[in-house]
């Protein structure tokens, strides 16, 4: 590292997204924000002004001149796969955002070289880091819920895209890390699709199945709208009690089988970094930041991004065929 009080990162991407990276970084008392590289000089050089650090056109020209000690990608969701091969055969740790790439044989090739020169490679599920969800997954470990019967995951809120299969890839990957976070390994999947708005199979539903014998199901959807209450909401019923998540960051609640009593967490009058959906992020960056420091793998690892896309697959596979399709 180039500082052991202050990491030295820099940013491919000036897009909407990538202001959350930045906003991030350049407040950092711990990090030294170095560089932000964009596509286009109209929008790179004014989002590099406002964070204060320095702009470049060019990855390798960047990675030539800054020398950093982690490099944070956010690009087009189709555009992942060239740039973070290049940061990872330059040899320089990462973190990319999800989806890792839209090709299996492209995401092994990343692994694969990232694991060739054991680079720190981690991915951006920051849904996980939501308070509701930290609540629930403490509720599962504790054994408040007993053995899983079933989970629910529902997600849906406006998006185009060219690719056929863009929502269950970009935004469902948060589903299936989400559930097998919280769950466990998904071990089958049926999948119906539908293509009525002319989008793409913009709309899915998704029957799974759990290693543990639990089932599930998965929702998701470029036809609906973010401004509708509860576009998200995840379920998870287990034999001693069952915990919801509403809008990820909403509200969180648990209540024991058989009572009609329940506990209820919402973020609190001054409390707005908990129901603020972005600074899910920022918790997914202390946790990071601190295991890179300590020589730890990444609380989220790339292989994480590569999973929810084999599990995409497996359901593109199954409404395909109309079969159910197990997973190794």
């Amino acid at each position: 590292m180039s500082n052991q009080s202050r990491l030295k990162i820099a940013l491919i991407g000036a897009g909407g997204w990538g202001r959350q990276h930045a906003r991030i970084f350049a407040a950092r008392a711990d990090v030294d924000f170095c560089a932000i590289v964009g596509r286009t000089l109209d929008r790179t050089k004014p989002r590099a002004e406002e964070y204060g650090t320095r702009y470049y056109l060019d990855v390798d020209e960047m990675l030539q001149a800054e020398r950093p000690d982690l490099v944070s990608l956010c690009l087009p969701n189709q555009g992942h796969f060239v740039p973070t091969l290049e940061v990872i055969r330059a040899g320089y740790p990462l973190l990319v955002e999800k989806p890792l790439v839209f090709d299996l044989r492209e995401a092994d090739t990343l692994l694969e070289e990232a694991a060739q020169r054991k680079l720190f490679f981690a991915i951006n599920f920051n849904h996980r880091y939501a308070e509701p969800v930290q609540l629930a997954h403490r509720a599962l470990t504790e054994g408040r819920l007993g053995d899983v019967v079933f989970a629910t995951w529902r997600f849906g809120g406006e998006g185009t895209s060219d690719h056929p299969h863009a929502n269950l890839i970009e935004t469902q990957c948060h589903g299936f890390d989400m559930l097998e976070y919280l769950c466990g390994p998904i071990s089958s999947i049926a999948a119906q699709m539908t293509d009525k708005t002319g989008k793409g199979y913009s709309t899915l539903v998704l029957a799974l199945g759990f290693a543990s014998g639990a089932v599930g199901s998965l929702v998701g959807s470029y036809d609906s709208s973010y401004a509708y209450p509860a576009t998200h909401l995840l379920e998870i019923n287990g034999t001693r009690g069952r915990v919801v998540v509403e809008d990820t960051v909403q509200r969180y609640t648990f209540q024991s089988t058989g009572s009609e009593r329940g506990e209820t967490w919402q973020a609190g009058y001054f409390n707005d970094r908990d129901r603020e959906f972005h600074r899910t992020f920022d918790k997914h960056i202390d946790r990071l930041l601190d295991a890179f420091r300590r020589g730890q793998e990444p609380p989220v690892p790339a292989q994480a991004g590569r999973r929810a896309l084999a599990l995409a697959y497996a359901a593109i596979e199954s409404f395909q065929t109309g079969a159910r399709v197990r997973i190794a």
